[in-house]
């Protein structure tokens, strides 16, 4: 096919996009060209709500025929946490005859550089983003995310982190200098006089690993970062939410087409039920990048295994606050309670443990027992579920089997402060909705009625529960933190303190141990958000994962420079 889009139309068009984020991830200030609230996509046009919901409608009982090569069955079954049936069917691949095919493209893809290859990628994100409404939909019925949540997580949020990879990108290859003249001095001698020419070459395909509840946000830095770097990239999506993917897919092999590119540098991997086909292709010589988020048991596995392969892995970790003092309670309670309600706690950055000095902490309203400081939270979390309406607005559903059985196991950790509930959702009334359940544990005491307090607190438990851990002191909650982070890992540590030794000492166990750290957050900003171009989410530095969104590390060795040399 001929390009419908030239080299100059694509600089022209997405180049100042591509240097205001360049400014953004230099300054680190508030910065998005992708619109958080859902009236800013267009009114009464094909970007609208309402066009939005028809093109996700219009794709249920259809196949996603993606036109790629070594298509040998079609596959599929995704069932939406509100209990809808996508009937949606995607293309199943030879491996053997795909990828081969996504090869032959990167020699044009390679030799076109770095800009082109960037302002491909922004154009790629922009025609996404101009889709925001269909793929939160898609996004909300394969994660069961509500749809806000969808709308925004799966949309401008995942677009901004995309376009902060290729941002990332693009700083890295220019790095170095296209050519240079080098010339040495040799006295009476003429100089060594050489030409030098530079090229950012691809390690290979790349093959990012989808994961079930945020298959846009954690999905785009990584499939982003090696296309942008010159590699194709093969999408082997989560079985249960393979359609917000497929249709990346599909929007980027039609812009890779239109712009004289090869289609098969992007290319989706389905896989039948129970085939599980990532742990086959992330031993194929031909991947040399693979990005995954999922559980730690696969991560370790990836990591140690598929050696051919530079691997970065989110995994899981034990995310943790310290609760020692604070000048905002209510505002300290309000914000622990929304985080841990967003989408039912379904998120790797959710807190999982709270350890709270046994004696109590102190407050702006007066001193606060470790009961009546749990207490508190559990009235929190009530009162912001309450009305049933905003509780399923803000807890979405439980994405699978798993999680609802770990959330009924938990009752039998310790002392319940705050039960589950099963929330009804008249629109979706085949959707499992539960509140958030608090469980009471002792950091100090090893046993409770024959369980490990421990065990139970050292280990990820995934989805709406939290552990209220009582320590004997400060000092204590600090040396359990560090431990937390450097045997299991965490994405986010959060503390509330008014003492100045407090807060420098947890700072330095954060620096020490590589955790991400929020202070005293009582407002609208909460420790389970982070915001592209400016956050970093993970750090690459303890057991939860081996890679930061987004940082240099995780784009350079992306790719290698080769160099030429000539005598001038």
């Amino acid at each position: 096919m001929a390009a419908e889009l030239t080299a100059h139309e694509l600089i022209a068009k997405h180049r100042p996009t591509l240097d205001q984020a360049l400014e953004a991830i230099r300054t680190r200030a508030y910065w998005s060209p992708h619109p958080e609230h859902p009236k800013a996509y267009g009114e009464n046009d094909s970007l609208d709500a309402a066009a939005g919901k028809a093109a996700f409608d219009a794709l249920l009982g259809t196949r996603v025929d993606l036109g790629q090569p070594g298509t040998d069955d079609w596959v599929g079954g995704e069932v939406s946490p509100y209990g809808i049936e996508l009937g949606v069917s995607y293309p199943h691949a030879d491996i053997d005859v795909l990828l081969p095919a996504m090869r032959a493209g990167q020699r044009a893809w390679r030799d076109a550089g770095a800009e082109i290859r960037a302002v491909v990628c922004v154009e790629i994100l922009k025609r996404i983003s101009d889709r925001t409404h269909e793929f939160a939909h898609a996004v909300m019925h394969t994660s069961g995310q509500a749809f806000m949540m969808a709308f925004q997580a799966g949309g401008p949020h995942a677009q901004d982190r995309g376009l902060e990879a290729v941002a990332y990108a693009y700083v890295e290859q220019v790095r170095t200098p296209d050519t240079a003249e080098w010339s040495k001095p040799q006295g009476k001698r003429d100089p060594l006089a050489l030409t030098k020419q530079f090229t950012p070459v691809p390690r290979g395909i790349g093959l990012v690993i989808g994961c079930n509840t945020f298959p846009t946000w954690n999905g785009y830095p990584g499939l982003f970062a090696s296309l942008a770097t010159g590699n194709a990239v093969l999408v082997k999506p989560h079985p249960r939410a393979v359609l917000p993917l497929a249709l990346t897919v599909q929007v980027a092999r039609e812009v890779l087409s239109q712009s004289g590119f090869d289609p098969n540098l992007v290319a989706l991997a389905a896989e039948r039920p129970g085939e599980g086909i990532a742990k086959t292709l992330a031993g194929r010589p031909e991947i040399r990048i693979i990005d995954y988020t999922g559980s730690t048991a696969f991560g370790d596995w990836l990591e140690a295994n598929a050696r051919q392969a530079q691997v970065y892995t989110e995994k899981a970790g034990v995310n943790t606050v310290l609760v020692d003092s604070t000048s905002d309670y209510k505002g300290m309670l309000s914000n622990l309670a929304f985080s841990l309600s967003l989408y039912s706690g379904q998120m790797c950055t959710t807190p999982q443990n709270f350890l709270i000095p046994r004696d109590g902490i102190r407050t702006d309203e007066g001193p606060r027992t470790f009961d009546e400081v749990v207490a508190d939270l559990a009235r929190a979390v009530d009162g912001l579920l309450g009305d049933d309406a905003r509780a399923n607005a803000l807890l979405g559903a439980i994405v699978n089997p798993d999680v609802k059985a770990r959330l009924e196991a938990a009752t039998g950790l310790g002392e319940v402060a705050l039960a589950s509930r099963e929330i009804a959702n008249p629109e979706f009334p085949d959707a499992v909705v539960r509140t958030p359940v608090i469980v009471k544990l002792d950091g100090a005491r090893k046993y409770w009625e024959g369980a490990d307090d421990e065990a139970a607190f050292m280990s990820e438990c995934f989805g709406p529960v939290s552990f209220a851990v009582a320590v004997d002191s400060s000092a204590d909650a600090m040396e359990l933190l560090r431990r937390t982070v450097r045997d299991k890992g965490a994405m986010t540590v959060g503390a509330y303190t008014t003492d100045d030794d407090v807060e420098r000492s947890v700072q330095e166990v954060c620096l020490e141990e590589a955790a991400q750290l929020s202070l005293n957050l009582t407002g609208g900003v909460y420790v389970n958000q982070t915001a592209a171009f400016s956050d970093f989410h993970g750090s690459g530095g303890n057991p939860a994962a081996n890679a930061a969104l987004c940082d240099g590390a995780f784009v350079a060795n992306r790719f290698r420079v080769v160099e030429v040399r000539r005598e001038a």
